[in-house]
């Protein structure tokens, strides 16, 4: 396929770090050079995480988690756009662009992301979604405009769930049902090193020519197989 003159985007979504380079490196470049992807919906988990991120707004720190420092969740929701990103000094065409979920503020003037999960995933581990959160940090402590967050904390807030529950015992009324859930804190370790090498990578992929598919990538064995079968 060949190149474009210019890409269709000019950010990069930290959710992409995560989830779409280690997927497809041909769906991934055809995104940011061609603005085309195969769109997903999740409706029922949105009804899901909207309640648990309303939950939490202008919560303390440390209720969500013991090992917090003392601070007040203030801001959610918010949309947020980084410099020219800088790989080793050099400057990319590349800015960061991302909405993150709770933002804690904390007495000494820094700041805590907290990413809200509903799900029961293996992959929702420290590991997994640190270069997304890392991207965050990037872009509130590098912004296009606006005041600088320094980054003191990372971390997921997860909800797995744990069975119907009832809110009037002894009764099956439909308007009395609910899911319960279990919750735990995963803390996410800042490692911006490991950011500049992860985009050092991703940057010389959607920068680079037409890249061969993901060996799973089952969207482009769907493509190639109705290529073979026109």
């Amino acid at each position: 396929m060949k190149k474009p003159a210019a890409p269709a985007r000019e950010f990069i979504s930290p959710s992409d770090l995560t989830f779409n380079f280690s997927t497809c490196h041909r769906c991934l470049w055809m995104k940011y050079q061609y603005s085309f992807e195969l769109k997903k919906d999740f409706p029922l988990l949105k009804s899901l995480s909207n309640p648990q991120e309303e939950y939490f707004r202008h919560a303390p720190m440390p209720a969500i988690d013991s090992s917090l420092p003392a601070g007040k969740v203030k801001q959610w929701d918010g949309w947020v756009k980084s410099k020219l990103i800088e790989i080793n000094g050099v400057q990319t065409q590349w800015k960061f662009r991302g909405i993150y979920d709770l933002l804690g503020h904390y007495d000494d003037g820094s700041v805590g992301i907290i990413d809200c999960k509903v799900s029961d995933s293996d992959r929702d581990n420290g590991d997994f979604y640190q270069p997304q959160l890392e991207a965050y940090a990037y872009t509130l402590e590098n912004p296009l405009s606006g005041r600088v967050f320094p980054v003191k904390t990372m971390g997921l807030l997860i909800w797995k769930l744990a069975g119907v529950a009832q809110t009037r015992p002894n009764e099956l009324a439909t308007n009395t049902m609910g899911f319960g859930t279990n919750q735990v804190y995963v803390p996410v370790e800042r490692n911006p090193d490991k950011l500049q090498s992860l985009l050092s990578e991703f940057i010389a992929v959607i920068d680079g020519e037409f890249p061969e598919s993901g060996e799973n990538c089952e969207v482009c064995k769907y493509y190639d197989k109705r290529l073979e079968l026109n």
